[in-house]
């Protein structure tokens, strides 16, 4: 029995993990080529294995500029594992971050440029009534000489 990850609920196991993990970078669009993998040595709980093996799992996005460290678990393949998982699913949130921040931009242009309703349209007019009224009681104050100030 090999190791085990957990994605999203689901269990996946040696093979399966990796090509689960596999599909999911070629729908970003990301290669392997693209990633620098360094292996440190790993701090804290762990004994003697985290303290003569290199386990914690260095990861650079050389497009994005993304970085990933994981020390989670002794292992060094899961930890591979686990930091291709974080390394993807920050990319995923710059991409759909990016996506999302340009939906809201063309969704504001459109609300200005919609027609107003009907009611929208009887509340601007009233409100410039109400404006010109006081204009011309201003005018008339004036022409009368009865204008404080």
């Amino acid at each position: 029995m090999g190791c085990l990850g957990v994605v999203r609920g689901k269990i996946y196991q040696g093979i399966d993990r990796e090509k689960h993990l596999a599909e999911k970078m070629s729908r970003f669009g990301i290669r392997e080529t693209d990633i620098i993998e360094n292996f440190v040595r790993s701090r804290g709980p762990g004994g003697q294995n985290v303290n003569k093996t290199s386990t914690c799992v260095y990861l650079k996005h050389l497009p994005t500029g993304i970085e990933v460290k994981c020390q989670q678990e002794r292992s060094q393949a899961l930890n591979r594992y686990l930091a291709r998982q974080l390394l993807l699913r920050k990319i995923e949130n710059l991409i759909l971050g990016n996506l999302s921040a340009e939906r809201k931009r063309i969704e504001k242009i459109r609300r200005q440029k919609r027609k107003r309703s009907k009611r929208a349209k009887l509340k601007v007019l009233e409100a410039k009534r109400r404006h010109a009224e006081k204009k011309m009681l201003r005018k008339h104050l004036r022409l009368t000489g009865l204008e404080v100030g």
